[in-house]
């Protein structure tokens, strides 16, 4: 093998390891053990929904209910307003985060000493304490069983925000409900 496919392999190597230090968000999901997923077809979207907290959609909550339609209906969920199997529910919100971190360190301070006649370098420890603020972003995906009226599956997505322009927030809102799907193991029953 050459030196340059080595170098190459390694950095084809690199990248693949960078990328699979990438963070995104946690997700995390929880199902009735109970529910029968296997009668379950249709859904429809509680209206409002919680994220719309003054009754009326947004482009933000627009675009989350896109996604989980095509999700649901990717796995054979037929959307269905006059009698849901499934009723969805979508929350979001916001939590300003602080995270302080400290670490010990040994400084060094010169001190004159006499019976040596000179200075002297004396170890003393420290702390360093670095404060980083930040902000929270919590994405929640309620199934709702429409005639118990019973949570049957919830999926949640828990990731720092940044400031997005419009266009990469919906690619992010799209790939975070994808994320929250992926963990969704059930298709629509068969009529």
């Amino acid at each position: 093998m050459s030196v340059s496919r080595l170098w190459q392999a390694l950095a084809l190597l690199s990248m693949i390891l960078l990328a699979g230090c990438a963070t995104g968000p946690r997700i995390s999901t929880d199902a009735d053990p109970s529910a029968d997923f296997g009668n379950y077809r249709s859904f429809a979207f509680y209206s409002p929904l919680a994220v719309e907290t003054d009754d009326y959609s947004t482009p933000s909550s627009s675009r989350m209910k896109a996604a989980v339609r095509r999700e649901l209906e990717s796995r054979g969920y037929v959307y269905d307003e006059a009698s849901p199997d499934l009723m969805v529910n979508i929350n979001a919100y916001v939590d300003e985060r602080t995270d302080v971190y400290s670490t010990p360190q040994v400084e060094t301070a010169l001190y004159y000493s006499y019976r040596a006649r000179s200075y002297v370098a004396v170890p003393y420890w420290t702390n360093r304490t670095d404060v980083y603020r930040y902000t929270e972003g919590t994405l929640n995906v309620d199934l709702v069983d429409a005639r118990e009226k019973a949570l049957v599956w919830e999926g949640v997505a828990v990731g720092r925000m940044s400031r997005l322009k419009p266009a990469e927030r919906a690619a992010r809102i799209d790939s975070t409900i994808a994320e929250i799907f992926a963990e969704y193991p059930h298709r629509a029953a068969a009529r």
